[in-house]
C-alpha cells in the first residue's frame, strides 16, 4: 500500500537538555546519532484513526554523551516525506517520532500526518542533520 504524509514542523523540549548557559553540541554527520527501534507496520488493522497513525513510529537515539541539536534535521522516507525536528536530545536519550497527531513531550514528538508514512513492505527510513547530510538510514523489505 503506498502510504502519504503531509509536511510537518514541530518544537519540543526533550528531557536532558543543558542547563542555562551550557552549550549544546551540534550534532553532525559524524556524531553517533541515529535510528533506534522503527514500527513501521501498526499493529492491527490500518484504520487511519488517529490512535493507528501513532502506532507507527521512529526511534532516534542519542548514543553519545552529550546533548546534540538536531535542529533543522530532517527524517524521511523512500517518497521524500519530510518531517523537520527542531529539538535538543539529551546524551544518552532517545525520542519517538510518531506518525500522526498528539502533544509532544520529552519522549515523544507527533509529525501530525493524517496518512502512513512507512510503507509496509519496503522503504527506508533516513535522517539527515540541518546542512542536508545523511546521518542514517535503515530499510526493511
Amino acid at each position: 500500500m503506498m502510504r502519504l504524509a503531509s509536511r510537518a514542523v514541530v518544537t519540543a523540549a526533550v528531557a536532558g537538555l543543558t542547563l542555562s548557559g551550557a552549550a549544546a553540541v551540534p550534532a553532525s554527520a559524524s556524531s553517533t546519532v541515529g535510528f533506534g527501534t522503527i514500527q513501521y507496520d501498526s499493529p492491527g488493522k490500518d484504520t487511519r484513526s488517529n490512535a493507528s497513525l501513532n502506532a507507527e513510529w521512529v526511534t532516534i537515539v542519542n548514543r553519545t554523551s552529550r546533548t546534540a541539536d538536531l535542529t533543522g534535521w530532517t527524517l524521511s522516507d523512500a517518497d521524500r516525506h519530510a518531517y523537520r525536528l527542531h529539538l535538543k536530545l539529551g546524551a544518552g536519550r532517545s525520542v519517538k517520532v510518531h506518525t500522526g497527531a498528539g502533544r509532544d513531550t520529552a519522549t515523544d514528538v507527533y509529525w501530525g500526518s493524517r496518512a502512513y508514512v512507512w510503507n509496509n513492505d519496503r522503504d527506508t527510513a533516513t535522517l539527515r542533520d540541518s546542512r542536508g547530510r545523511t546521518v542514517a538510514t535503515k530499510s526493511w523489505r
